[in-house]
């Protein structure tokens, strides 16, 4: 009886809480207030500590999120983002969030933090990113204890986007693809050597370039070469990063992003055969994230 009555108190206590989530990658950021039950989605431009200042952040904030929110009081901000692996950029982003809603609790983390409350909630487990870039770490019910972060898309990033798309791009450049996928590719990109290596080393942000092949693979799923592309990267992760966590034979291993949700048929065959407990799959983190918060 006890239980139920703190239960309920909480849930009361929820309703009239005003909680704004944030997950924010460079180019855009997603928010959810919650607000007596309910959710409202907001979009807005990507935050990065890094390219923006604390003025154009808050410049941001209050011309593009504040008037969609306007009549709420938040009461709480949780804030996951790109660039706050650094002490310093949450301290900016957080200075720049309780100027903006003053009256409001702030919470500001990196990204990873968030993928690991959105997937393990309050359970000790193993998170994984698998995006436009890759990431992971050990995660104690309460926060990250161990990290195994990548080494971006030239060096590392293995099983991400950018990794799977670089070996596509391989394949097609070196003439390994049959005639029938090499025509395939063809007629969806035409395109040349030239442009290629272009886009990869002459215009900004190739990792975003080099991830968009993955839907040459999600397209042409069943062709072997395709399969071998797909099984080959991602095994890259579970080898070069999931077997460096000793926990990982104890405890789930969850991941999030696009590259594991559309290739989590993938992901399952390679849980089974390194005896992985396999977790949750989650495409976005916002719906693990609300559950999470809504829950405190």
């Amino acid at each position: 009886m006890k239980e139920l009555q703190t239960r309920n108190y909480k849930l009361s206590y929820l309703r009239f809480m005003n909680i704004l989530i944030a997950d924010s990658g460079a180019t855009k950021c997603e928010w959810c207030l919650l607000h007596d039950g309910k959710k409202k989605l907001i979009f807005t431009q990507g935050i990065s500590p890094y390219f923006l200042s604390d003025l154009q952040i808050e410049n941001l904030l209050r011309n593009d999120l504040v008037p969609k929110i306007k009549k709420y009081e938040i009461d709480k901000v949780y804030y996951y983002g790109t660039g706050l692996a650094s002490v310093d950029n949450v301290s900016l982003l957080k200075k720049v969030l309780k100027k903006v809603f003053n009256k409001a609790k702030v919470e500001a983390s990196e990204d990873m933090t968030g993928a690991a409350r959105a997937v393990c909630g309050k359970e000790k487990g193993v998170a994984a990113i698998l995006g436009t870039g890759s990431n992971s770490c050990f995660f104690d019910g309460k926060r990250m204890t161990k990290s195994s972060p990548g080494l971006g898309y030239v060096l590392g990033d293995e099983g991400s986007g950018a990794h799977l798309g670089k070996k596509v791009l391989q394949y097609y450049l070196y003439n390994t693809f049959d005639e029938d996928l090499r025509y395939r590719f063809d007629a969806k990109y035409v395109t040349n050597r030239a442009e290629i290596l272009e886009n990869i080393y002459k215009k900004p942000l190739p990792n975003r370039y080099l991830a968009s092949f993955t839907i040459f693979l999600a397209e042409n799923r069943g062709h072997y070469m395709v399969e071998n592309i797909i099984e080959d990267g991602l095994n890259d992760f579970f080898f070069t990063h999931l077997c460096k966590y000793p926990e990982i034979w104890k405890y789930p291993v969850h991941f999030i992003g696009g590259v594991a949700y559309g290739f989590r048929d993938v992901i399952k065959e390679l849980c089974h055969t390194y005896e992985f407990q396999l977790g949750n799959i989650f495409q976005k983190p916002m719906d693990g994230l609300v559950k999470f918060h809504g829950a405190n």
